[in-house]
């Protein structure tokens, strides 16, 4: 089975570069479609929409996030970041508000079309920041997934050799404090080793901010993958879905992005609209 993760993680990876670094614009809004497409697909099935509910939600989706191409082929400059602040702080506000309160309170919301636009919050910030960060730069969208990844393969092996406390066992059961302490250390080193390859210690003054913010990442991240576990355990299956083996579906691999890309991308419209 570890093998069988390790050869799709590796293949995804070298895809995914591929992707990032050669497709033009258009070809990586595409693949940014189809991922979401991919996504509402999972999550219907999630959210345990009938047949007909199901197509349906998924071709809404396709049509929305169309539209949102649509838009922006429209705007220019800074303008075309100002419609998507709106899908950045419904994202925020699901994932700072609504999904802790949600796994507190452990809700079970049981009608498909309430889970369908919880599935929207989810799936288009996340395309949409893919698309932001890399008009910004490749290496931007790169650094912000890596951060991600790093933490996810330093939860996964601290937890299996260290794991003893369970970190929310009524939701996953597998992750443990342990797995979360690994992913912090682990990130830590990566961050600092990165920043001081890179140059960027030296080219602005963001060191420790930048530790303390990997921080927050790690803690976003594992609110991404918990919250994608819940809404798993409800709807009585393991994986999301069937897509790459030995991971389960589209959404078993991008949970814990689409819980950290949106913060990224608001921070870089801001940052753009300041200029």
């Amino acid at each position: 089975m570890l093998k069988q993760r390790v050869i799709t993680a590796v293949i995804l990876f070298m895809l995914l570069l591929a992707a990032i670094f050669a497709l033009p614009s258009w070809g990586w809004s595409a693949l940014v479609t189809l991922m979401i497409w991919q996504g509402a697909v999972e999550w219907a099935r999630l959210s345990k929409m009938d047949g007909h509910v199901a197509t349906w939600y998924c071709i809404a989706t396709l049509l929305v996030t169309l539209a949102m191409w649509w838009f922006d082929a429209g705007l220019t400059g800074e303008r075309v970041l100002l419609p998507h602040l709106f899908w950045y702080f419904a994202a925020i506000i699901l994932w700072v508000l609504v999904v802790p309160a949600w796994m507190i309170a452990g809700w079970k919301p049981q009608n498909p079309w309430l889970l369908g636009l919880v599935g929207w919050v989810v799936l288009l910030p996340t395309g949409l920041a893919m698309i932001d960060l890399r008009n910004v730069s490749p290496w931007l969208l790169l650094g912000a997934m890596s951060v991600v990844w790093v933490a996810d393969t330093a939860a996964y092996f601290s937890g299996k050799r260290f794991g003893k406390n369970k970190l929310a066992p009524a939701i996953s059961p597998g992750k443990t404090w342990e797995g979360v302490f690994g992913a912090l250390f682990v990130v830590t080193i990566y961050v600092l080793i990165a920043g001081w390859a890179s140059g960027l210690f030296k080219s602005y003054p963001i060191f420790p901010g930048i530790i303390i913010a990997s921080w927050w990442w790690v803690g976003l991240a594992v609110i991404g993958d918990l919250f994608e576990s819940a809404v798993k355990r409800q709807a009585g299956v393991k994986d999301s879905g069937a897509l790459l083996p030995g991971h389960g579906g589209l959404l078993d691999r991008i949970d814990a992005l689409t819980s950290t890309l949106p913060f990224a991308a608001i921070a870089l419209v801001f940052q753009e609209m300041s200029r």
